[in-house]
């Protein structure tokens, strides 16, 4: 079987977030489920806007819409352990980039529960069409 390798940017994260692994996270294995990694991830894309000035819905004039994803599971995680969340972006179009996340347990052997790329692109829902990627936000990721 084919596994899905995702090459991380040779940069330094943009932001590092901490989570907590809730209850909710948690699925009928036991562990953190599949499709919470997403939503894991999301939050650190929408932390990391935040603390650059931007939403998701103003990048710079325009909106983010998530084009792609892949994640490639590393190890299990468990209700109550702390993740950090490391936030990188690069491939950089006129249109688009990616973003990428590693998330990790902060415990002794810094354990990696999962990688995941997002495939980003820059989205004008008045006009409803993919549009260009603003200067001032790309700057602001060092895209």
């Amino acid at each position: 079987m084919k596994r899905v390798k995702i090459g991380f940017p040779e940069s330094a994260p943009l932001g590092i977030y901490s989570v907590t692994i809730r209850i909710s996270d948690i699925n009928y294995g036991g562990h953190l489920g599949n499709e919470r990694i997403l939503q894991l991830a999301h939050e650190a894309r929408l932390q990391l806007l935040v603390q650059l000035g931007f939403t998701e819905l103003d990048c710079g004039g325009h909106s983010l819409i998530m084009a792609d994803a892949e994640i490639a599971f590393k190890a299990e995680g468990f209700y109550g352990e702390s993740l950090e969340i490391s936030v990188y972006a690069g491939d950089a179009t006129a249109k688009g980039f990616s973003m990428y996340y590693r998330l990790q347990k902060t415990d002794a052997d810094q354990t990696v529960v999962a990688e995941v790329r997002t495939g980003l692109v820059a989205f004008d829902y008045e006009a409803r069409r993919v549009t260009d990627l603003s200067h001032l936000f790309k700057s602001k990721l060092h895209l």
